[in-house]
């Protein structure tokens, strides 16, 4: 798996880490059930996305991201650059990605303040498209800057976010979840939840206190595993948490 220090390096550094804390603090307030803020977050990454676009056409990069003055009318624009079949993600750089930002900043604009007037308020549902849209907006970067596969350049980007919550304590390499009355099993997703990639078995039996690994291996974790809440791989002796896991702890325990 690429990490986050390797991701984008053909970008300017302060492009590169710019497109990274939008894109994390999308997923923190998509987490912490911030719906507004996620939306607003999304027209500031469109404003990233688009100066990294315009400048791997253009052959220069900005240093820093800037909004074009009529963002629609700048990604229509891109769309009549000659195409370049020596690019990579060339119809992704020029067609794909800017029909896709002026969705999010719609969305941004004129979706994101109050919602007066409707019987539904449509602030998750929302949430859940800028999340979903940049979420393909990273996995496609990467998978262009680095000539991956659309697989690898997922595994990438997952590993970018550290999901975090309030239900979850973290102090001097030690992690917690702040809900004694939690069972263990559960408290295991909760924690899994909160790391980017493989936890070692050891690590997550301290955490909750399970006085033995043997034991903790058979009674929660094997479960889990049969679940397919987690895999579980018992020859490296570490964990993660599957897609299902996710949906499992942010449907269920987080809104506890």
């Amino acid at each position: 798996m690429l990490n986050s220090a390797a991701l984008l390096s053909n970008l300017p550094v302060t492009l590169r880490d710019e497109l990274i804390e939008c894109y994390q603090q999308i997923v923190r307030n998509y987490v912490e059930r911030r719906w507004e803020p996620a939306e607003l977050n999304g027209g500031k990454i469109c404003e990233v996305v688009f100066t990294i676009v315009d400048g791997a056409i253009s052959g220069a990069f900005a240093a820093r991201a800037s909004k074009p003055a009529r963002l629609v009318d700048a990604c229509r624009a891109l769309e009549s650059r000659p195409a370049d079949p020596t690019r990579v993600g060339d119809r992704s750089l020029r067609i794909l990605i800017p029909r896709l930002l002026p969705f999010l900043y719609e969305i941004r604009n004129n979706r994101g303040v109050g919602h007066v007037g409707g019987d539904v308020d449509p602030n998750h549902e929302d949430a859940e498209a800028v999340l979903s849209a940049a979420n393909w907006v990273m996995a496609e970067l990467v998978r262009i800057f680095h000539g991956v596969s659309l697989a690898e350049a997922q595994a990438a980007v997952d590993g970018l976010v550290q999901r975090r919550h309030p239900l979850v304590w973290a102090v001097s390499g030690t992690k917690r979840v702040l809900d004694p009355t939690m069972k263990k099993s559960d408290q295991v997703l909760v924690l899994l939840y909160s790391e980017p990639d493989w936890t070692s078995v050891a690590e997550v039996c301290e955490w909750v206190e399970y006085s033995s690994v043997s034991m903790f291996k058979s009674r929660v974790l094997d479960p889990l595993h049969s679940r397919r809440l987690i895999e579980h791989d018992g020859k490296s002796s570490r964990a993660r948490i599957t897609p299902l896991g996710v949906r499992t702890v942010e449907e269920q325990l987080l809104p506890r």
